[in-house]
């Protein structure tokens, strides 16, 4: 947890110390890149994380980002100019991305299935406080200290976060032989190149089919579970012969692991697919540079915007090629081949796009139109952290009965109710109705989201968890940034036509609303309508993503996920089989 509360931090803290460090560094025409640079190191490097953490395990991959991280932050601590600070932030975000999705997928490996909602509800609690705290105590630093100290402040929350991975934190696969590709453990019998473990001794593994060799039977060799590496594995919770819960476990499988007769371990070859990680890296960069700065710095169909996206296309069509051909890719193809993964894919990046919404459009309503200031406007947007990890923390108790799919789908309905309403907010409205309808948003998407990353890991192996987890927060980030890109278009052209002479745009009349005399009565009320009008419509965008999450729920993701049983001990087993069975 103090590993994530140094990516959530990092994401709040700076936004008020903003004032402070144009002021000293200069660079405010380029400013917006100490978060845009952040971000756009974040999410580029998340797939290549997941894949390293699958290679080589997620406690070096974290204990690396952590330090890389902390490396950032004294570095942007000591920037002498606006762009040295800005290329110091992309540092910090080099080392972000490996906090983000090594947690997440850590949480799925160290805890059952009915245990994860309650550990990642913690990890959602980290960012609601951040959200609240962050801005405050980046306000604080800044102004009765030195903008300097908001990055320093990062070096001894993360001492402690290294000190505690490094002497507590022991994964799964290192720890006992219950997991595919942990070789041999406390009670292993037989193991190899990936396949897994044998729990108690419990004889040889199969013939391509996932047969159980000697010691199958009741409460013999236990249950047999395979994996192909491109097809979903559907048969993990099939009950067939030789499917037992007895003292000696279970045997898992993979459908290349082992050959007849096989008994011992055998070394498997690290493989890492560098030129995939640059091309994964290179394009990405250029596909999220081309959506944060299009209609900003440049316009959409300027030179700029098309060189930038005619980039990212082709170095796209290079990266899938260089993929296709790695013993290893980066990005597998079977992240988009299985369907409960790409279904929970594209819906938690319409969760992205729909994000825009609320956390970019919200506190500029609510200065705009409802005469709010910076901190009370933060503090509307604040209480759907507050619900968030309430009901994702309950929501087990709702997929244990309907499944995860179902959970998702009701929780996604109510966000598209909520987020139908607010277009029908009377103008200008009061604080309180904003902040009730955010409280609400919160509490639906903590339904939506938690139950789709939990389901999505507990389908896949251990080997795969981390890539499959980056896949999901990947493809989540491109959707913000594709909603920040498309519903800023929305509302600056919803502005344009309601000002009337064609140069609306939403910051410049946000900032003249704010300054003191510059309009008269009349022209204000018909700013902060226009402003009125432009959120609305972000907002009917949004219910458009939420609706667009819905049909892919319905039309794609399998009413029940093939969720796999984990080797534990048989009275642990027992339990979290039925919790299995019925979250599936």
């Amino acid at each position: 947890m103090l590993g994530m509360a140094l990516a959530a931090l990092d994401g709040t803290i700076v936004s008020t110390a903003v004032p402070q460090i144009v002021g000293d560094l200069g660079g405010l025409s380029v400013f917006s890149w100490l978060f845009s640079g952040y971000l756009l190191a974040v999410t580029v490097t998340l797939p290549v994380y997941g894949k390293l953490s699958d290679t080589f395990g997620r406690k070096p991959v974290l204990i690396a980002g952590i330090i890389l991280f902390l490396v950032g932050s004294v570095l942007c601590a000591s920037a002498w100019d606006m762009a040295s600070l800005i290329a110091f932030r992309v540092v910090q975000g080099l080392g972000g991305g490996a906090l983000q999705g090594t947690v997440q997928t850590i949480a799925a490996d160290l805890y059952p299935l009915k245990e994860r909602p309650r550990i990642q509800a913690r990890l959602s609690s980290v960012w609601a406080t951040s959200a609240v705290a962050g801005p405050a105590a980046g306000g604080l630093l800044a102004g009765y200290a030195d903008w300097r100290w908001i990055f320093l402040v990062n070096l001894p929350v993360g001492a402690a976060a290294l000190w505690l991975i490094a002497r507590y934190l022991v994964e799964p696969g290192t720890a006992t032989a219950t997991r595919t590709g942990a070789g041999t453990g406390t009670e292993a019998g037989a193991a190899g190149d990936g396949a897994g473990a044998v729990r108690d001794g419990a004889g040889a593994v199969r013939d391509g089919a996932g047969a159980v060799g000697d010691g199958a039977g009741r409460d013999g060799a236990g249950a047999v579970r395979t994996k192909p590496h491109d097809a979903q594995p559907t048969d993990a919770l099939g009950d067939g012969p030789g499917a037992g819960r007895g003292e000696a476990g279970a045997v898992r499988a993979k459908a290349d692991a082992l050959p007849d007769g096989a008994g011992v371990p055998k070394a498997r070859r690290v493989s890492v697919d560098w030129a995939g990680a640059l091309g994964v890296f290179a394009s990405g960069a250029l596909l999220l540079t081309a959506l944060v700065q299009g209609g900003v710095a440049w316009p959409w169909l300027s030179a700029p915007s098309l060189g930038l996206f005619g980039g990212a296309a082709l170095l796209a069509g290079v990266t899938v090629l260089v993929e296709r051909r790695a013993a290893e890719p980066i990005i597998p193809g079977w992240v988009w081949r299985r369907r409960t993964i790409a279904a929970v894919n594209l819906a938690l990046g319409a969760l992205g796009l729909l994000m825009v919404a609320p956390t970019v459009f919200l506190p500029t309503y609510a200065q705009a139109v409802l005469g709010l200031g910076p901190i009370a406007a933060g503090f509307v947007l604040s209480a759907m952290t507050l619900s968030w990890p309430v009901t994702a923390a309950l929501s087990n108790r709702v997929y244990t009965r309907i499944g995860f799919q179902q959970t998702a789908v009701l929780g996604m309905g109510l966000a598209l109710l909520v987020l139908l309403a607010f277009p029908l907010l009377p103008f200008p409205g009061e604080p309180w109705q904003p902040a009730l309808l955010m409280l609400l948003l919160g509490g639906a998407l903590g339904f939506f989201q938690l139950p789709l990353i939990v389901g999505v890991q507990s389908t896949v192996p251990y080997e795969e968890r981390g890539t499959t987890t980056a896949s999901v927060l990947f493809v989540r980030q491109v959707g913000q940034s594709v909603g920040a890109a498309l519903f800023g278009a929305i509302a600056n052209g919803v502005l344009a036509a309601r000002v009337g002479d064609g140069k609306g745009d939403l910051d410049g009349l946000v900032r003249a609303l704010e300054t003191p005399g510059a309009l008269t009565g009349p022209a204000a009320d018909h700013l902060r309508r226009a402003v009125d009008a432009a959120v609305d419509y972000v907002y009917l965008g949004a219910a458009g993503a939420a609706a667009l999450a819905l049909i892919v729920l319905l039309t794609i993701a399998p009413r029940r996920f093939p969720v796999l049983k984990e080797l534990k001990d048989p009275q642990e087993q027992e339990e979290e089989e039925q919790t299995a069975d019925a979250a599936g």
